[in-house]
């Protein structure tokens, strides 16, 4: 069944779930890098991997929907709980807008005390007052907060964010697309349907996001089949989705570390990245990470499909309230992409490229 799979995939034809399942159980490794590599090749013809300078600040650490795979947020009242203003959160992206990064990724808790136009005012001004930042903002349980506080629809919500200036939101709050899990992990953030819900609203109206994925705690093989075909779906429907990123639980300070206290392994990650570059055939990108896996791990996944490096996230505080700590800059960034044997190339949020990096060793 296997060689019949194979063929299949070098043939150009899109495999069903049954089939991706049987890759992800089945398949050997490098058989699976192999094929991943060859259609990031036709796809990205070229030996370049591009990578964002960005910063991952939070406004808030408050939220009510108490995921129990979740070490950073903090119930209102309790100690180490926070929501900034909006004017200390600008400034925050001035100070990063002089430090070379073009892109913030912005999410916090679901803070229910939170009004509309905080959201409104961030993003406003983020435009206006710093225009070398694109403001990547809010995960789909923050856009489901605007729209029950604001009593607007999910489309509405998102048309406002629109016209003050918004264009591109994280993939955050998917982690696994199969309701079985999610009624496990996350029951109060809603269905997979509500996370699909709010990028096919998105990306009617013209947005580009990113769809992610956390693995590595109590989904089976199956679920990651769910999932992949939850956006593989979607995706067909709008073209919406400029890349999808996974990336591996970390259990550190978390309620699930009881039942998972192991990372996932680099063998897993790897067969992950490749699968999902065979599996999801209408992704232009998939983003391999330096930061949840490891740098080396990192760069064996540029060999395994992906072909972009993430960003280099100046500011992270999610994993690293897990415990979970990894850190470089823009120079180490090059470099590692240019010892993988890549070309690297710094785009923007939406993949148009600002810089080619040229560089020649001295031996």
């Amino acid at each position: 069944m296997l060689s019949d799979i194979y063929q299949k995939i070098k043939n150009g034809n899109r495999i069903s779930q049954h089939e991706g399942l049987e890759l992800l159980q089945n398949a050997e490794l490098l058989e699976l890098g192999s094929l991943a590599n060859e259609i990031r090749l036709k796809k990205n013809s070229n030996a370049n991997v591009t990578f964002v300078i960005d910063s991952n600040p939070n406004y808030t650490n408050i939220c009510n929907i108490d995921c129990v795979f979740c070490a950073f947020y903090r119930h209102e009242g309790e100690h180490g709980e926070y929501t900034h203003s909006a004017d200390y959160m600008i400034q925050k992206f001035k100070e990063s807008a002089t430090k070379g990064v073009t892109t913030i990724l912005l999410q916090g808790g679901v803070n229910p005390k939170l009004n509309f136009e905080y959201y409104l005012e961030m993003i406003e001004r983020t435009v206006k007052e710093i225009p070398e930042i694109h403001p990547h903002f809010f995960s789909t349980s923050e856009i489901i907060i605007m729209s029950e506080v604001s009593k607007l629809t999910i489309s509405e919500v998102l048309q406002e964010l629109w016209n003050v200036g918004l264009r591109t939101i994280p993939g955050g709050g998917a982690e696994i697309l199969s309701d079985k899990v999610k009624k496990k992990i996350s029951s109060k953030k809603g269905s997979s349907e509500d996370w699909l819900n709010v990028m096919r609203e998105a990306h009617k109206i013209g947005y580009k996001t990113t769809a992610t994925m956390m693995y590595g705690h109590i989904e089976t093989d199956e679920d990651i089949l769910i999932h992949f075909e939850n956006i593989r779906k979607l995706q067909d429907e709008y073209f919406g989705f400029t890349a999808f990123i996974p990336w591996s639980f970390k259990p550190g300070n978390t309620p699930l570390e009881k039942i998972i206290p192991h990372y996932a392994s680099s063998y897993r990650y790897l067969q992950i990245i490749a699968l999902s570059r065979i599996y999801l055939d209408n992704f232009q990108h998939i983003q391999a990470s330096w930061f949840s896996e490891g740098k080396k791990t990192g760069q064996i996944a540029l060999h395994f499909g992906a072909d972009d490096f993430g960003g280099t996230l100046l500011e992270e505080n999610v994993h690293a309230a897990a415990n979970f700590i990894n850190k470089t800059n823009t120079e180490e960034v090059v470099d590692l992409i240019y010892d993988s044997g890549f070309i690297p190339q710094q785009r923007t949020t939406l993949y148009d490229i600002i810089k080619t990096y040229e560089i020649k060793k001295v031996i």
